[in-house]
């Protein structure tokens, strides 16, 4: 990432605007063409530096659902799983831990009585148990990671 990169990281994880043209206006922020405000965002997703540019939906305000979910998974299996688990259109954040529970995820669903049935989908095909951990109270984190040198 050169300099550019980083601001424009930066400069994104604050939010763009919902408007025709939204990296029209990061673009005039950062004093460089709307071109190359995409085409930066797209290598950055292609080399891997990003692994996903997308909108934070609160699936729960638009009357669907979302849970934490957790798995153990031995060492020699963990790449089959996540690929498992990654396939599929309902999980997003799905992490690698140093616990018992290895690989942690979010569900986000349409509906609220999908969440289980995804889940089960997801242990049928993995061949392990999924541990659901639905929320019981809501806490805002503003998390932002500095991209830097």
């Amino acid at each position: 990432m050169d300099e550019i990169d980083r601001v424009l990281v930066n400069r994104l994880q604050a939010g763009i605007p919902v408007a025709e043209r939204p990296f029209a206006g990061v673009a005039g922020e950062l004093g460089i063409p709307e071109a190359e405000v995409c085409g930066r965002l797209q290598r950055l997703l292609d080399e891997g530096t990003l692994t996903r540019f997308g909108p934070m939906i609160d699936a729960a305000a638009l009357g669907g659902a979302f849970t934490l979910a957790a798995m153990s998974v031995p060492p020699h299996d963990f790449d089959r799983v996540a690929a498992i688990v990654n396939a599929r259109a309902e999980v997003a954040h799905n992490y690698r831990r140093e616990h018992a529970y290895n690989m942690w995820f979010v569900v986000a669903t349409e509906r609220p009585e999908a969440i289980r049935a995804v889940l089960a989908e997801i242990e049928t095909e993995s061949g392990y148990r999924v541990l659901d951990l639905p929320k019981r109270r809501e806490y805002f984190v503003g998390l932002r990671l500095e991209a830097t040198r």
